[in-house]
Formats: C-alpha cells, structure tokens, sequence
C-alpha cells in the first residue's frame, strides 16, 4: 500500500486524536473540579450529586452506544462514496436518539422513586432529599445530552473532532464559572451545581446540532421538523449500537455489584478505591479518546471494502495507543506522591492506593489497549455482537465471580477486586486476539 493511497495521513490522525484527548481531559478535569466544589456545601450534597451522576453516566454510556452505532454506518457508507445515504443515516440518528431520548427521560421520572429508595439503597432523608432535586433537574439535560453525543458523533466521522472539543471546552469553563457565582455568591447550594450543569449540557447540543445542519459540511443533517423513519438504517445503527449499550449498562451493573464488596473492607478501603479510580482515569484517558477515533478510521476502511488498509491502521493506532498510555502513566506515577498529600488520607489508605495505581499502570501499559482497541475495531466493521457476548460473560465471571474469590478467600481483601479487573482485561485480550487473527470480523460485512 503506498503512502499517497492511504485514506488517512499522520497529519489527519493527529488533528482527530489530539482534540479527543484533549475533551476528554477537559470533562474529567472539570468534572473534578465540581466534585470539590460540591464537597463545600457538605457531605450530603456530594453524595447526592455522586449518585445522579452515577446514573447520567449511564445514559450517557448508552447514547455514546447509540451514537457510535450511527457514525459506523454513517462511515462505512463514506467509505462506499454513498454521501446522500450517509447524510440521511446522520438525519436518522438525530431524530432516532431525540426521541429515544425523551422516552429515557419521562420513563426516569415516574421511576424515580424506585430510583431513590431501590437502587441507591440505605440512604439519609437528607441524601435522598437532596438527590431527588438535583434529579429533577438533571433530567431535563437527557434529550440535550443524547443530541450532543449524535452531533459529535456526525463531526467525527467527517474527521472533524476539534468542533466537538471546542464546544466541550467553552461549556466546560461556562459551567465551572457558573457553579462558582452560584454556590459561593448565591449560596444556593446542590440548586447551583444542577442549573449551570443543565444549561451547558442544553446549550452544547444545541449549538452542535444546529452547527451539524450547515450544508457547508460534508455530511449534514437535514432542517426540517417532519421525520419518516427509515427503518432499514434504524436497524443498522441499532445492530451496532444495541449490543455495545446493552455491554456498557451491564458494565455499570457490575460496577455497583463490585462497589458493594468494597465496601466490607472499611473506610480506608473505600477511599483508596475511590481515589485509585479517580487517579488512574487520567492514565487510560488517551485510550478512551483514540478509541472514539478509531471507530472513525476502521469504518471508512470497511466501507470502502479496503481491508487491509483497516489492518494497517489497526495496527498502527494500537500501537500509538501503548505510546499515550506510557506518557500517562508516567507522568501519573511521577506526580501520585503529591497527589495523595492533596486528598490527605490514612497511612492505610494512601499505601493501598500506591499498590493500586503501580499495579493498574503495569496492565494499563501491556494488555489495556488489546482489551478495548480490538472490539472497537470490531465493531465498527459490524462485528458488534461478538465483543459484547465477551464483555458480558467476562464481567460476571471474572470482575464479578473473581472479586468474591479473591477477596474473600485469599488475603487480598478490596485489592483483589482490581486484581478481578486485570484478569478481565487478560482474558478478553487473549479472546480479541484470536478473532482478530481469525479474520472473521473482517469478513463480517460481507455475510
């Protein structure tokens, strides 16, 4: 394969890769940034916020599914030249995860009791009071936060991932701004931390949505009011992003599962847990970003039925993956020592979160990116079903059923639930590894 015949140049993997990491350093950033101004109205006020979060973070992972599905078929049909077809399947993800979106919304409203007293269990009146406010509030953010991840879903197929970091990037500085004159002018509390949140999250799928019907961009979508669902192209974004959202809902599942456990082992415990999984965010955050990309560059190749060109990049993102991680992890190990004098823990705690964050940065930077490149890669050739049978039946036998054995019966206590997560990564490595070589997902668009 020659250098010219190459659908992307080093050049064009940079400008999609860099404002990728770049917006998703920026949420998590922020995102702690807020947490600690939340802990300044109290205790109560940071759980509360904690557990809605919990729960947008999973409607958010189930949108970013949906989402993904529809730039796979909006970048496979790229890739075929089909440019009508493809800006019709942008219209159909629009409309599809709008309306998918508002039924989430009101469907989350009138469980929100169960919400509150199932789900989050054995919490004050006080958490639970507090938590059912900011609810509220947050859940008119959930349609505008399932156009925003459609929008950016549009720019990034069209390798266009600086428009979305950009919007990121203002609303970000607009809600930190506005959560501060809030909270410490106005004293209005968790009420301050949910309006400026709902308003930057209103405002940016707005702003992408309306940026994404400018005829000027390749792929656009279409300013009309009327919708005729297309059910063929619903189908194909929902192959794809069905069994990834059912994979990431279930994730979460097992995430409350495992936390439950943790939270045997003492106080010292839970905070080395929660703060190795705050810290360790920042060393597979490249990761996360490069993966949103290489949906992008895998589906065009499909699309244009060049597979080894999808090999190549395959290869060579995987590869610039271990690169990042090593750079994030070695500068996250390099600055722990200050950031643990910051959270102020216990003797305890702080030496297990070292043990975690040394333990977590050696699988990070040798099995990470052949767990979660390949099953991206996977999917956006239209082998969705495959990565998330593996998903499943991994969580609940090794982060789940792992974390009870090593836990309880042997001297781990809570370290052996991460110790569950590294067996996780290494037994979906193995399996993503065979199937690549198998060659069965390349083949999958032609069954």
């Amino acid at each position: 394969m020659k250098r010219n015949e190459r659908l992307f140049s080093n050049i064009d993997l940079l400008r999609l890769f860099l404002p990728l990491i770049i917006e998703q350093f920026l949420e998590l950033f922020v995102g702690l940034i807020n947490s600690m101004m939340a802990a300044r109205v109290g205790e109560a006020a940071v759980s509360a916020v904690s557990l809605v979060e919990f729960v947008m973070a999973l409607l958010i992972s189930l949108f970013v599914a949906l989402a993904t599905g529809g730039s796979v078929v909006i970048g496979q049909y790229m890739g075929m030249k089909k440019k009508i077809t493809a800006r019709r399947t942008a219209n159909q993800l629009v409309w599809f995860l709008g309306i998918v979106s508002v039924i989430i919304t009101i469907l989350i409203f009138l469980i929100r009791p169960l919400i509150l007293n199932g789900i989050f269990g054995q919490i004050t009146d006080e958490v639970r009071e507090l938590a059912n406010s900011y609810l509220l509030i947050m859940l008119l953010s959930i349609p505008f936060v399932a156009l925003y991840n459609a929008g950016a879903a549009i720019f990034r197929t069209m390798g266009n991932s600086k428009l979305p970091m950009m919007i990121m990037m203002v609303m970000n500085l607009i809600n930190v701004i506005g959560i501060g004159i809030l909270l410490f002018v106005f004293k209005m509390g968790i009420i301050g931390i949910a309006i400026p949140t709902l308003f930057t999250r209103a405002a940016a799928g707005i702003i992408i949505i309306s940026l994404a019907m400018n005829k000027k961009y390749e792929i656009h979508i279409e300013n009309k009011l009327k919708f005729k669902p297309n059910i063929i192209i619903i189908k194909k974004i929902l192959d794809i992003g069905l069994p990834y959202g059912l994979e990431n809902v279930l994730f979460y599942l097992g995430r409350i599962i495992v936390l439950s456990l943790v939270a045997l082992y003492g106080t010292a415990a839970i905070a080395a847990n929660a703060v190795s999984g705050t810290i360790v965010m920042f060393e597979v955050l490249p990761g996360i970003a490069i993966g949103l990309g290489l949906t992008t560059i895998i589906s065009r190749c499909i699309g244009a039925k060049d597979y080894e060109q999808a090999k190549y990049y395959n290869k060579k993102i995987i590869i610039i993956e271990y690169i990042a991680h090593f750079l994030s992890c070695s500068f996250v190990v390099l600055i722990l020592p200050y950031l643990l004098k910051i959270y102020g823990l216990s003797t305890e705690a702080t030496n297990l979160t070292i043990k975690i964050v040394w333990w977590y940065t050696l699988f990070q930077i040798t099995i990470w990116p052949l767990a979660y490149a390949l099953p991206v890669t996977f999917r956006a050739s239209g082998d969705s079903k495959f990565p998330m049978i593996v998903g499943i039946i991994s969580m609940f036998l090794c982060r789940i059923l792992l974390s009870y054995i090593f836990s309880k019966y042997t001297n781990m206590g809570m370290f052996g639930t991460w110790v569950a997560m590294f067996a996780d990564w290494i037994v979906k490595a193995i399996i993503f590894i065979h199937r690549y070589f198998s060659g069965k997902w390349i083949k999958y668009l032609n069954k």
